[in-house]
């Protein structure tokens, strides 16, 4: 289902010196780092983090990820990491903005794809698994009623 009422998550944290490089900007690839970040914060409220998939017998590799650098955090900048569910049926879909805190600017914006593999076989499922898609789905109806 595509648009699920935006379903989110954020993180808020602070830019660190050892994400930096010497002119004090983010280096480039630690913006996938800050994606991850939320998409922790998304599955955990969802309650199907990476211990719950590990246990459920399904493991979730990254098959495509883009992102649109619009503007550079720097050192000491606060950003705000917000994760919105896309799509949860047939693949893991994850939209994300990384929003200057201070100044509520969006400054990288991307999306994630995410397939469902069976471990005990290895096995790509077309689908996400019904333990998944049903945490999703009850959590959304809670969302609905509030």
């Amino acid at each position: 289902m595509m648009g699920h009422r935006n379903l989110t998550a954020e993180i808020e944290f602070t830019v660190e010196f050892y994400d930096v490089d010497s002119m004090g900007i983010v280096w480039h690839g630690n913006y996938i780092k800050y994606f991850e970040k939320a998409r922790c914060a998304l599955l955990n409220r969802i309650g199907y983090g990476y211990t719950d998939m590990k246990t459920s017998g399904y493991a979730f590799p990254v098959t495509g990820i883009s992102l649109k650098y619009i503007r550079s955090f720097k050192f000491g900048d606060k950003i705000l990491a917000r994760a919105i569910l896309d799509e949860y049926e047939n693949c893991l879909r994850i939209r994300y903005e990384l929003i200057n805190s201070e100044t509520g600017v969006i400054c990288t914006k991307g999306v994630s794809t995410q397939m469902a593999v069976n471990t005990a076989t290895g096995d790509s499922c077309f689908t996400c698994p019904q333990i998944f898609i049903g945490k999703v789905e009850r959590l959304l109806a809670l969302t609905v009623s509030e």
